[in-house]
């Protein structure tokens, strides 16, 4: 099997590349291990920024996410009882989010695919990526218990942290940053609609709280927890009194409790891998970073990296020059540090660390005034919030 670019997993990266590949007229293959009803189910982020609504939509692969998406123009904060909305567009110009969950991503792209008919290959688990330091990279993989290779011209990496494509990059060549948090995420999902508008970001002395939807009628929460912890050892009754505790104002707002569906528990990381690029082999998505759930970044740079890619390749068909390629791994970990600090910035913001002291404690609050009250650090927030520019 030959093709111009083999696209390795089909999460959102994979499988939008495949749609920016083809609207450029450029052939692509995408090799995905699961089947489609995994990739379909799996929960993941559901916070898009504006650049990410207007790739997908410019893709031709918005239509549903603007019928059922929620479009949302800010958040609010809670912290020592108080409420405080950073509305988005005032601060940044008309820039907003769209809550819109990624299997409902993934379903639009798989369809928009499936109508391209471009090859989509599920249950096909890459094995290895050959060559990639040569003008004809392979990935060896196994379809149907047949083992194959698909030669390509470029590689490009979207199996997230656990994948082959970033092990074909020789660790000599490779510089990894990491750092790991001492608490996690235990998030349910709950048949009651939101009990607030828009998302709600809370700091409290007995830990994190965000208050989230999946839909009008479907609530996302999470209650910050100590890594490790089992998410079945919460009873739905403790968790809806510990959401309470931490969701708590000084006026009459109430939270709103109903039938939980679902629990897990998702660690807290900061991951990223230098370089993006090896040869002919282009790495994006989680695959290369990781970063901790609070900033709401983690698809979103992957949309970012798979732009990037799919720019320079066209550039290089029209004009012959590689000059974007070779700069695809700088242009992207400028975006992705800016991410890793937002990122950081946010989950130090209000999160507390279980050594934390009443000295440390009182900098969270006052920097969390400092946002509530300077119109310049609100915006810094908004900016990074809403999405950094692609490229």
């Amino acid at each position: 099997m030959r093709t111009t670019v083999g696209i390795v997993g089909a999460g959102p990266a994979g499988l939008l590349l495949a749609r920016l590949l083809h609207d450029a007229g450029i052939a692509s293959v995408v090799l995905e291990s699961r089947d489609r009803a995994y990739v379909e189910q799996r929960q993941r982020a559901g916070i898009l920024e504006q650049g990410t609504v207007d790739v997908l939509r410019a893709a031709g692969a918005g239509e549903r996410m603007d019928r059922e998406g929620l479009p949302h123009d800010g958040i609010e904060l809670r912290f020592a009882g108080r409420r405080h909305r950073v509305d988005f567009p005032a601060l940044t110009g008309g820039r907003s989010v769209m809550v819109y969950a990624q299997t409902e991503v993934c379903k639009d792209l798989i369809a928009r695919r499936l109508e391209d008919g471009g090859p989509l290959l599920f249950e096909a688990e890459a094995l290895a990526v050959e060559d990639a330091d040569t003008d004809h990279p392979r990935v060896r993989f196994r379809h149907e218990g047949v083992e194959d290779v698909l030669e390509c011209d470029y590689v490009v990496g979207c199996d997230g942290f656990w994948g082959v494509a970033r092990q074909a990059i020789p660790a000599a060549l490779t510089r990894v940053f990491e750092r790991t948090y001492p608490f996690g995420w235990l998030g349910v999902l709950a048949d009651v609609p939101p009990s607030h508008d828009e998302l709600v970001y809370a700091r409290h002395d007995r830990g994190f709280a965000l208050l989230s939807m999946r839909s009008p009628s479907v609530s996302r929460l999470y209650l910050q927890v100590p890594e490790g912890t089992d998410a079945q050892r919460w009873a739905d009754e403790e968790i809806w009194d510990e959401l309470e505790r931490r969701f708590e104002t000084d006026d009459d707002w109430k939270l709103e409790r109903g039938a939980i569906t679902q629990k897990s528990v998702t660690p807290m990381r900061s991951y990223v891998h230098e370089p993006m690029r090896h040869g002919r082999l282009f790495l994006a998505g989680d695959a290369a970073h990781i970063v901790p759930p609070t900033g709401a970044k983690g698809l979103n740079l992957a949309v970012g990296d798979v732009v990037t890619f799919a720019r320079a390749l066209t550039h290089q068909r029209e004009t012959g020059s590689a000059a974007l390629l070779d700069a695809y791994s700088a242009t992207c970990l400028r975006r992705v540090w800016q991410a890793e600090r937002f990122s950081y910035d946010m989950t130090t913001l209000l999160h507390r660390a279980p050594d934390a002291t009443p000295f440390e404690d009182r900098l969270q609050l006052a920097r969390l005034e400092r946002i509530a009250s300077s119109r310049a650090a609100e915006t810094d927030l908004a900016e990074a919030y809403t999405g950094f520019p692609f490229g």
